[in-house]
């Protein structure tokens, strides 16, 4: 799976959780989950998870707490399915 595959799941799995369309329409890998889409803390944990089952990998504590923006959560998911 390329990253431009990736992004596109990513962006499925976060739409219903965004509060701010302009900043989604223009998603790239600097954008932040919490500043730019203002997902609040408690979706964010939603995403997490909703990422784990999608590509069915497990993200541990240290990597959800760097999971903020798309870049990270793109490495993240990266490393998890490379490890599979």
């Amino acid at each position: 799976m390329d990253k431009k595959e990736t992004i596109e799941k990513l962006k499925i799995i976060i739409k219903p959780y965004i509060k701010n369309q302009e900043a989604f329409d223009n998603l790239s890998e600097s954008t932040d989950f919490i500043g730019d889409l203002q997902i609040n803390s408690a979706n964010l944990v939603d995403v997490i998870l909703d990422i784990e089952e999608e590509f069915d990998i497990v993200i541990d504590n240290q990597s959800m707490e760097r999971m903020l923006d798309v870049k990270s959560a793109l490495e993240i998911i990266e490393t998890k399915l490379s490890e599979k």
